[in-house]
Order: C-alpha cells, then sequence, then structure tokens
C-alpha cells in the first residue's frame, strides 16, 4: 500500500532535514551510517525520503546526529484528545444530599 501524497512529501522534508543536519555537522555519510549502525544505502534511502525505512532506522540517525530522540514527543501533546476530554467534563456538579 503507497502512503498519501502529504505522508510522501513529509517523510521527504524529513529526509531533506536529515540530510540538511548532517551536512552541517560536516559529517560524511559513511560516517554516520556507521554511528547509527545502519548501511550507506539505507541512510541514501533516510536522505531521499524512501517510506519504506523503519522508523526506529530513522530514530538511530537522529540520535546519531546528536537530536535525542525526538519521535516521543511527536504524540505527546493532543491536542484534539484534550478537546474531546474537556467535552466530556460534567456542565455542572450538583451536591449530594446527605440523610442523617
Amino acid at each position: 500500500m503507497r502512503p498519501s501524497a502529504l505522508v510522501e512529501q513529509s517523510v521527504l522534508t524529513l529526509g531533506n532535514n536529515i540530510k540538511t543536519a548532517r551536512l552541517k555537522r560536516r559529517i560524511p555519510q559513511a560516517l554516520l551510517a556507521e554511528r547509527a549502525g545502519i548501511g550507506l544505502s539505507t541512510l541514501a534511502k533516510i536522505e531521499k525520503g524512501d517510506c519504506g525505512v523503519a522508523i526506529g532506522t530513522i530514530a538511530s540517525v537522529l540520535s546519531a546526529l546528536g537530536l535525542g530522540t525526538p519521535l516521543s514527543d511527536i504524540a505527546a501533546v493532543d491536542p484534539l484528545a484534550q478537546a474531546l476530554e474537556t467535552e466530556l467534563l460534567p456542565k455542572r456538579i450538583r451536591r449530594s444530599e446527605t440523610k442523617l
């Protein structure tokens, strides 16, 4: 199954960003691939925006670039879930009557 055009564009942008980060650090592809524990051809696929590369492999490259683990932050804040949760809150709370 082929990903949507939006997903493909997002992965392409990520690949370009990774390549730019590598070039700014003046790290050769072979060295980054070695640091990430992947093959040179896999790194080339990532930098070209190939959607078939495993997410764990991309995380290894980001970590090897010193960018930490940003993937863990992606769904940490979910505005839609927060809005839905707020909608489910009661509109008012009635005081319960206790019988003595």
